[in-house]
């Protein structure tokens, strides 16, 4: 630096390079500035001579080849932040600062803040980062796979924040927007893809990535379609998954939507149907739907039944019109009829599209094994199409060992298949084990069981806690049956199980009370016949009024034999009753009802013989099997009571 004439002393160096150079026009001085970089920088003006020469600092050297110039101040600040910047290249910045520094240069805006709330400015150190260029100069090593994810992860953190902006222009909340968003990483990265793609456009090459991004997502129609959607009563999970299956094609989802409407599909199976439907589901033609559903339609299947069937099997639709006629057919040729065909497909959908042809095959040919010709298993399946939904391996197979080890034969399976096939599709471990549990512990053995189950099958559908167990119970503590006589009374009569308490059995129970008959006999009769309690009241009076009224039998007759109930009273009772007064004989209830027509004519005849030699005095041999043939015979001759 200059000294300066009136001054007695000189600065210091580091001192005399932060002063300004003072222009003085009656002198010309040239300086030469020592500083840290390798080269000398000069500083100089161009001025007229003066004759004396001027005091110089004894660290400064003058330069007679070199100038002066009038713009020393901006040379001095070039050499400042030359010092500054050849320090940043020998600086090595951290990994985590290097993050720091990314994200910063990727963010989208200040937070925006609300009246009030307080808004921290970053420091000096946060504005003044040096840019990317400096961080990564001359950089090349692994770490440039994670910075590149890191900041593909940045930019898509600013896209999901400018897809929220947006839904929450179309007037919808935050939290609906946030869990959307969360749904929608693929659309994300679609917007992504697309507005930098869009950088090569001559219209948006100079255009920022935010203002592409929202260029894509206005064009896309998104927030439209998700209000559509959502009026449509769709979850944000489905119209996630919907937008993210499109692949940026949303119209096709309107359109798919508009068509499933005509179908009759309700609005919460919208997004449900169209997921499961198969992932090209959106790229079909209209006209490829309308054609499956027109041939389903022709072979019996309603049309205002189809929104059901594709409801609750959307895999219809990822078939072409071929292998719905190849489905069709199976059923078809197993001999069912369109009436039979449509119900099958609305009662079981999945027993059409769910499954493969070859797991279809297998389980009609197993159902063959049974004993059913193919004819009989259409109609099987025609009315209970949920078998086709059961593994045989897994259901079938352990369900038809434990009922052989039961006694139940393939002519009992047959029967059961044929009653009650809902029995093949119940567990076994969880249904049918318990119930069979339940009938050893109250004295019922095993081959009696297996009887049971072959003559009631519905008796496997029964709740063991709700059905079977009160029903027990109630016959025990209110109709008189002993603890000894309980395993009978089931065995012999399953369907006990089956009828209602209320309504039913404690109705007869009651009844049969109101006729005299103590408890502990009504117990009784309840172990001889247990049907006894199945029959309703209207068919059991006018049974008991004729007994007693015009047959003027006695109470003890109904109880020793209790199944006088269960005999017609127009086609049994009083035919049998008339021809025996007619001939002038009497017979026990159990003789005269328990037979056919020809043994109750014989036993007849031999009583009329019997008689006659009685009358005549005449008494044959043979009076012990005449009692034991069951009639009786008086000295007065029975006739109209």
């Amino acid at each position: 630096m200059l000294s300066f004439p009136h001054s007695h002393h000189s600065p210091p160096n580091h001192v005399s390079r932060l002063l300004p150079l003072r222009r003085n026009p009656n002198f010309a001085t040239v300086l030469h500035l020592s500083s840290a970089t390798s080269s000398p920088i000069f500083a100089s003006s161009a001025v007229p001579h003066r004759q004396e020469e001027p005091v110089q600092p004894p660290d400064t050297v003058i330069s007679e080849d070199t100038l002066r110039k009038h713009n020393a101040k901006s040379i001095a600040l070039v050499l400042h932040r030359s010092e500054n910047a050849n320090q940043l290249h020998q600086e090595v910045v951290p990994e985590e600062e290097k993050l720091r520094i990314l994200e910063m240069s990727l963010v989208t805006k200040r937070t925006p803040q609300f009246p009030g709330s307080i808004y921290i400015q970053p420091s000096q150190s946060e504005t003044s980062k040096p840019p990317l260029a400096n961080i990564f100069y001359g950089e090349c090593d692994e770490g440039d796979d994670e910075m590149i994810m890191r900041a593909l992860e940045i930019r898509r953190n600013v896209t999901v924040e400018i897809f929220k902006e947006a839904m929450q222009k179309g007037k919808f909340g935050i939290t609906y927007s946030n869990n959307l968003a969360s749904r929608l990483a693929d659309f994300i990265d679609y917007v992504m893809i697309e507005a930098a793609s869009m950088k090569q456009l001559p219209e948006f090459s100079h255009s920022t990535f935010n203002a592409r991004a929202k260029t894509v997502i206005q064009d896309s129609n998104v927030v439209p379609l998700i209000r559509w959607l959502k009026h449509n009563s769709l979850s944000y999970p489905r119209i996630g998954k919907l937008i993210c299956m499109s692949r940026g094609k949303l119209e096709t989802i309107k359109q798919l939507v508009e068509w499933l409407k005509t179908i009759h599909v309700k609005g919460e199976y919208f997004g449900f149907v169209i997921m499961k439907a198969g992932e090209d589901i959106l790229e079909r033609h209209i006209e490829e739907l309308d054609e499956i559903v027109q041939y389903l339609e022709n072979n019996g299947v309603r049309r205002d039944w189809m929104g059901a069937v594709m409801s609750r099997c959307p895999q219809l639709l990822s078939y072409n019109i071929e292998e719905v006629k190849t489905r069709v057919g199976f059923y078809l040729d197993m001999g069912m009829n369109e009436k039979d065909f449509g119900t099958m497909v609305f009662d079981y959908p999945k027993a059409l599209g769910y499954f493969t042809l070859e797991e279809m095959n297998e389980k009609v040919i197993y159902l063959k094994e049974f004993g059913l010709n193919h004819e009989e298993v259409g109609r099987l399946l025609a009315f209970k199409p949920q078998l086709m939904g059961c593994s045989i391996e897994e259901r079938w197979k352990p369900l038809v060992k434990y009922l052989y080890y039961l006694g139940v034969g393939r002519d009992g399976m047959r029967r059961m298949l044929i009653i009650k096939p809902m029995v093949f599709c119940v567990d076994l471990e969880k249904t049918i084990v318990p119930k069979v549990r339940f009938f050893q512990d109250i004295g019922i053995r095993d081959y009696a069981i297996g009887n049971m189950l072959a003559k009631f099958p519905p008796l496997l559908t029964y709740s063991l806690y709700k059905k079977i167990r009160p029903v027990v119970i109630f016959l025990m503590t209110k109709a008189g049956v002993s603890r000894k006589d309980i395993a009978k009374v089931i065995a012999l009569g399953p369907e006990l199980l089956g009828c209602s308490i209320v309504h039913k059995l404690e109705v007869n129970v009651k009844y049969f009370l109101s006729l005299g008959i103590p408890l502990g006999i009504v117990g009784e009769m309840i172990a001889d016949f247990p049907m006894l309690l199945r029959y309703n009241i209207d068919v059991l009076r006018p049974k008991y009024r004729y007994l007693r009224r015009t047959m003027v039998r006695p109470l003890k007759d109904l109880i020793e034999f209790p199944r006088f109930f269960s005999y017609s009273l127009d086609d049994r009772i009083v035919p049998r009753h008339r021809a025996a007064v007619e001939k002038r004989v009497n017979f026990k209830l159990r003789y005269m009802l328990a037979s056919s027509d020809e043994e109750f004519a014989k036993r007849v005849e031999a009583a009329v013989e019997r008689r006659t030699r009685f009358e005549s005095g005449v008494m044959a041999m043979g009076d012990t099997d005449a009692h034991s043939a069951g009639f009786q015979t008086t000295n007065d001759s029975l006739v109209d009571f």
